[in-house]
């Protein structure tokens, strides 16, 4: 779906479709990105320990999935979660769940520390932002604002998981602080925002994943102007 862009509301459209009308799992749409994620990334080469960023939101949760699928194929990756680990909610609280049985070290991050930001990111050749996902608008909070520019610091290759969190999806004007990727990996289509000239810098090279959701589902959601942007 190369030739089709996606706003906020329609992606939650997509997802609400795939899940309460065609029945997926959301389970196994979260599995099946971060699984693909994985795949790009090793595709693009691995060649150090690998730092995955994660929120509290499915975004995070595609990173816990990226972190397992890493570790069954000896990389290493390393795992920073920002925030409290027990106000994890559904699937990204499921896939936490798996990965605390994973010999994966996981970070918690509930404010802003950077002795523990700089001992995930030390030594790192990829950074994988999986902290903010389309849902998010406006400047990241604490301790977002002050870890997103320690992430754009070091001399690593870096990936945002379906868009760069700061990045809004559906202007694709960036925040103050906005991680700055090399590559991105987005999920279904691209979003509205990606062809803002102002986004440029900060997506990189854009892959689309397919996660498993059947093309019907945009397409009704395109057709039927379901998810529309109201703004």
């Amino acid at each position: 779906m190369d030739d089709v862009r996606l706003t906020r509301a329609q992606v939650r459209e997509v997802d609400r479709l795939a899940i309460e009308v065609y029945g997926m799992s959301g389970l196994v749409l979260m599995e099946n990105a971060g699984r693909g994620c994985a795949d790009q990334l090793v595709s693009l080469g691995i060649a150090s320990p690998v730092a995955i960023c994660c929120g509290h939101g499915n975004n995070g949760g595609d990173g816990f999935v990226i972190a397992r699928h890493l570790e069954l194929r000896g990389y290493q990756p390393r795992v920073l979660l920002v925030g409290d680990p027990d106000s994890l909610r559904g699937d990204a609280a499921a896939n936490f769940q798996i990965l605390r049985h994973c010999d994966v070290p996981i970070f918690p991050l509930e404010a802003w520390d950077a002795a523990v930001a700089d001992r995930v990111l030390d030594g790192a050749d990829w950074i994988v932002d999986a902290l903010l996902g389309t849902g998010a608008s406006g400047e990241p909070r604490p301790p977002l604002d002050q870890l997103i520019p320690r992430l754009n610091g070091p001399a690593a290759k870096r990936l945002a998981i379906d868009l760069p969190s700061g990045l809004d999806c559906d202007t694709g004007v960036p925040a103050r602080n906005t991680f700055r990727a090399d590559h991105t990996c987005t999920f279904v289509a691209a979003k509205a925002g990606f062809d803002a000239p102002m986004a440029r810098d900060y997506l990189g090279r854009v892959v689309v994943l397919d996660i498993g959701a059947p093309p019907r589902i945009v397409r009704e959601v395109l057709q039927a102007g379901l998810g529309e942007s109201r703004d």
